[in-house]
């Protein structure tokens, strides 16, 4: 492998990453969504990117884009190489899409050579990971990974077209949907490289990391009960401010966060009546708390629930808590982190490794396989924004590294 110019293979990516950002339902930004004309556009084109590479095509029961590498031995496990093709409104050029196109490099680096694994690599580029069009995440990974839910046919998007007639619209059978899921048996493992969304490797100035984890997440949605009165007459020991009891949980939330080295957000806050000269009776705020420890993120939230609630009795409020959503976390292979690391080191570089605090379809594919990540890093950890920037030097770096996991994996 060593007279291939993976630098030249980096700037192929590169350059398909701008073809991909100009298929976009708006002119003036990266806005790509599950099973629209934009999608249908984007796979024809990584599908040609596949064949040249030497893979068989096709669009699955859920319009995943997935492309074969035959190996060596016809009844050996697959190997899935895959991630993301479809973007939150006004997207960067490379969260998702990375994945799947560096994947396809290293393909065409063993077609190019002649080279044939002992197993089998698909690469999938899933339709929809972002859940944008019809709120649901992780739909393409779900129906690949058999847990399709047929509550989700009702789902509509901002149009009032359902996903079922979607589906239809995009040439797609629903009924034909548990076809798109792969047997558990004939898989060898999950692996996906990422751009990291976040600051990490920049500030260790690394180019890559190894994924401990995926961040298991809860929602909640708080609604704090006072009592509105006049801004001058209530004198200020008998108010029952609920502003005041929710701008004291958004401290707790921080504070508590950190005592549990888990990450907790308020992303959403609203009060009523809304007058300058009213005291807030009304409050409602949102709570996301993460960890790739379960456990430990349910402690943390347990904290943040009791002394909360405690602030409320105190101040002669009433707090009411609604949960919103819950997912587990999801831990990487031990066996191919152990791979992994052993990679970096023979390429001489650190094998950093770091938990994901953002979703991925790895999660939705742990449930039928072994799953593991790299990241990559990216400009001040800026993602879902226009000024996602990732460097030729760091994908040449992926490249190499997911080639040389394959061929260590096939020893």
């Amino acid at each position: 492998m060593n007279e291939i110019n993976t630098e030249a293979l980096a700037e192929k990516v590169m350059h398909w990453c701008d073809q991909l950002a100009a298929i976009s339902s708006h002119p003036e930004n990266i806005s790509r969504f599950y099973l629209t004309p934009e999608h249908k556009r984007c796979n024809e084109l990584v599908a040609q990117w596949m064949q040249d590479a030497g893979m068989e095509t096709w669009v699955d029961a859920a319009g995943n884009l997935c492309g074969r590498y035959d190996g060596k031995n016809p009844c050996a496990k697959t190997l899935i190489l895959a991630s993301h093709l479809d973007s939150i409104p006004n997207a960067g050029a490379y969260d998702g899409i990375l994945g799947v196109l560096v994947a396809i490099a290293v393909v065409e680096q063993f077609y190019q050579n002649d080279i044939t694994l002992p197993y089998a690599i698909d690469i999938i580029g899933f339709g929809d990971e972002e859940g944008t069009r019809f709120g649901s995440t992780l739909l393409g990974s779900r129906a690949v990974a058999g847990t399709w839910n047929p509550e989700w046919w009702e789902l509509k998007d901002r149009n009032g077209i359902s996903l079922k007639q979607a589906f239809i619209d995009f040439g797609l059978d629903p009924d034909n949907i548990q076809s798109a899921a792969r047997n558990p048996d004939d898989l060898l493992a999950y692996l996906e490289v990422h751009i990291e969304q976040g600051p990490v490797l920049e500030n260790e100035n690394l180019a890559l990391g190894i994924v401990t984890a995926i961040a298991g997440a809860r929602r909640f949605s708080i609604d704090i009960e006072g009592y509105a009165g006049h801004a001058g007459t209530v004198p200020m020991p008998m108010r029952k401010d609920a502003l005041v009891g929710a701008a004291l949980g958004v401290v707790l939330v921080e504070n508590i966060a950190k005592e549990f080295d888990v990450v907790a957000t308020v992303g959403k806050i609203e009060c009523g009546p809304g007058a300058v000269n009213v005291i807030p009776g009304h409050a409602t705020f949102t709570i996301d708390i993460r960890s790739g420890d379960d456990q430990l993120r349910d402690q943390a939230f347990a904290k943040i629930q009791h002394e909360l609630d405690m602030i409320c009795l105190n101040r002669n409020l009433v707090a009411r808590w609604s949960e919103i959503h819950n997912a587990p976390a999801v831990v990487c292979a031990d066996w191919i982190q152990a791979l992994q690391a052993s990679v970096l080191r023979d390429m001489n570089l650190h094998p950093y490794t770091l938990m994901s605090g953002a979703g991925h379809d790895a999660m939705a594919m742990a449930d039928i396989c072994d799953v593991a990540m790299y990241f990559v890093r990216c400009k001040g950890g800026v993602s879902h924004h226009p000024d996602e920037s990732v460097t030729v030097d760091d994908v040449a770096l992926a490249i190499d590294a997911l080639s040389n996991t394959l061929q260590k994996l096939a020893q």
